[in-house]
């Protein structure tokens, strides 16, 4: 029996270490007795007899001719150039041509012929036989091949949810890899569900915890490209609510265009689980930038960069982009060059937004029409433990680059704003209301050029945030570090943030606040357990002592509010944009605003912290610190530092 097997395995490998030449080789002969074998079997099924000699006396000449000729055509057909293990339609259609073509050989050598004596129905017959025989072995073949390959390994069984045309191919990729091994699918189409595709049977989602236990399931595969975010989101909230890890192949638009392929998986983001559909930019909104040299401050990033591929895409004359940082203006500049067009200048400037005269001299020198203003520092953690660089970059850095728009003429300058300027409860929110009342006064002293503002909520992703801090946790085991239970915010994508801050700019009439739809309020306590779910783990808390990672409450950071808001005061008003409303904010007056900036620019340069807190009381609305500037930067450094890891 152990001589039988060391055989045995010696011939698995001996054809796996064959060459595709030697393995043509085998093939042809294989074929041959295939022609020859269908020859007497389509006599046989025409007349009924197991060997009609009356037939076969004077046509056994052919079981030697026709397969040579078989040999032949199938060579000039390319069918051994297939490789056995990519069977597919295409292999199999051109494998019909070539037996058709057989079978009318057969049927034109017995018309010239008449000795042969073979009814007219046997070429028929013929045809299909040899067709059927060819498609068997050679799926044979390649089903020997998958087990060769993958006899020693142990593939992860997986649910693919999604039976349609996505789905079958997705599962056909998976069996010729070795990683995943589909054991079912999951549909909400009804009409499929108790049906076998792919060899795989098609179950309704409610079955699915009795499927994960069954077949030892960790993994779900989606394979639903075309489907709404909507309906996505119902389906990875549903998904969401058990202990698997959920994976999506690419999206409709990435599988057409040819960025990617069926089988590159990715894992399920959580930006699947915002009710948000997109909507479609409107053309006319992108008059800002189309033809127009324009210039991005900040970008290096996350919203700044994002700006830049959008203001890129949609055909700009020339960007300027301008970053402090020279990682970060590398980085982004090698980017664009690898995807604008020709056309498209792109011009990289290292500098500080706080050196007005460098502003000046680069607007100037490259003939900027439209600045995006994204530098900030935005960490309010790390901000309200450094508030005077904190306000110095975020008011005065925002009033050089007002000054230097204004004095240079350029046409349109838009500030990108956050939600924490208003009514904030740190330095952070109140510097970046500074920087809004900066672009509002400046409107006030010219009609050159349009000031405007865009102020937004958190974006999904963007460095330093909640979503990348929470998946580097659930990476290294945890815990998830959560502030407090209650704490709500609004997440938006980074590209749709930047698409809508870019069109709000076009709409821009000349002091205006720009407020984007954020949808829904998400809660980071449920974020918290959605990834950790979504992740394939389980959350470790009093009723579940046995999870996988504990979610650990904090405090509430340092400046930091249970919710934010968009809306300073007065109602938000529609635009021709859907997703983008105006506020109705009415400024301090100009006098306060200006001599208040001139105490500011004094304070900062001498560190005066009681005077800074004055400031920010007199020209922020609503204003308010739950802790003293000094009491917090009197706590332990450490401290400070750790709330912002």
């Amino acid at each position: 029996m152990k001589q039988q097997l060391f055989s045995l395995n010696a011939f698995h490998h001996w054809f796996d270490e064959l060459s595709r030449r030697h393995k043509r080789r085998i093939l042809m002969p294989v074929d041959g007795v295939l022609v020859a074998l269908s020859f007497w079997l389509a006599i046989t099924l025409r007349v009924g007899e197991w060997w009609p000699n009356w037939i076969l006396a004077r046509s056994w000449w052919m079981l030697l001719v026709l397969p040579v000729l078989g040999i032949a055509i199938f060579h000039s057909f390319g069918l051994y150039r297939f490789a056995l293990r990519s069977l597919g339609r295409h292999d199999i259609q051109a494998i019909g041509r070539a037996c058709a073509l057989l079978a009318l050989l057969l049927a034109g050598i017995a018309y010239f012929d008449t000795r042969l004596f073979l009814p007219r129905s046997t070429p028929v017959i013929f045809g299909l036989v040899v067709f059927l025989a060819m498609i068997g072995v050679r799926s044979a073949g390649r089903n020997y091949y998958h087990w060769l390959k993958n006899r020693d390994v142990v593939k992860e069984p997986v649910i693919v949810y999604g039976a349609g045309a996505s789905g079958i191919q997705l599962v056909s990729a998976l069996d010729a890899a070795r990683e995943f091994q589909p054991v079912a699918f999951l549909d909400d189409d009804k009409g499929l569900q108790g049906s076998l595709i792919a060899g795989r049977r098609v179950y309704p989602p409610s079955q699915i915890d009795s499927l994960v236990q069954k077949f030892d399931v960790k993994n779900v595969l989606l394979a639903m490209p075309s489907l709404s975010r909507l309906q996505r989101k119902q389906i990875v909230e549903f998904l969401s609510e058990r202990s698997i890890q959920v994976q999506t192949i690419p999206s409709l638009v990435e599988l057409v265009g040819g960025f990617a392929t069926i089988d590159k998986l990715r894992e399920v983001g959580v930006h699947e689980l915002l009710e948000r559909d997109p909507v479609d930019p409107i053309i006319d909104l992108f008059s800002s930038v189309r033809g127009r040299v324009v210039m991005v401050t900040g970008a290096g990033g996350s919203i700044g960069s994002e700006l830049c591929r959008q203001i890129a895409a949609v055909g700009p004359a020339k960007i300027v982009l301008f970053d402090m940082s020279e990682y970060a203006l590398y980085s982004i500049e090698n980017e664009l060059r690898s995807i604008v067009d020709a056309p498209v200048e792109v011009e990289a400037v290292l500098g500080s937004i706080c050196a007005q005269t460098r502003l000046e001299r680069v607007i100037r020198l490259h003939g900027v029409q439209t600045i995006y203003h994204a530098a900030a520092y935005k960490h309010v953690p790390l901000v309200e433990f450094n508030p005077f660089e904190g306000v110095r970059n975020n008011a005065l850095g925002t009033l050089a680059v007002a000054r230097a728009a204004e004095n240079e003429g350029v046409e349109r300058a838009i500030l990108v704003s956050t939600d924490k300027a208003v009514r904030p409860t740190n330095v952070m929110g109140a510097s970046k209301r500074l920087a809004e009342l900066v672009f509002q006064r400046a409107q006030q002293r010219t009609t050159k050029t349009i000031f405007s503002m865009v102020r937004f909520g958190n974006v999904m992703g963007s460095s330093g945030s909640v979503i990348p801090r929470f998946q580097r946790q659930i990476a290294e085991g945890g815990p998830v570090t959560v502030t407090h239970p209650d704490v709500i915010r609004y997440f938006m994508t980074i590209p749709e943030a930047a698409q809508l801050v870019i069109q709000a700019g076009s709409m821009g009439e000349g002091g205006d606040v720009f407020l984007l739809d954020m949808g829904n309020p998400v809660s980071i306590l449920d974020l918290a357990k959605r990834m950790i779910h979504l992740s394939g783990f389980e959350v470790k808390d009093g009723e579940n002592i046995h999870g996988d990672i504990e979610i650990v409450f904090t405090g509430l950071r340092p400046g930091e509010k249970l919710f934010e808001e968009l809306l300073v005061e007065g109602p938000a008003l529609k635009t021709q944009h859907p997703k983008i409303m105006r506020s109705v904010d009415i400024p301090p007056e100009g006098e306060v605003v200006d001599t208040g900036f001139e105490r500011l620019a004094e304070v900062i340069e001498r560190e005066d912290l009681a005077a800074l807190k004055s400031i920010l009381k007199l020209l922020v609305e609503g204003y308010s610190a739950e802790k003293n500037v000094e009491e917090r930067l009197g706590e332990p450094p450490n401290a400070a530092l750790r709330a912002t890891i």
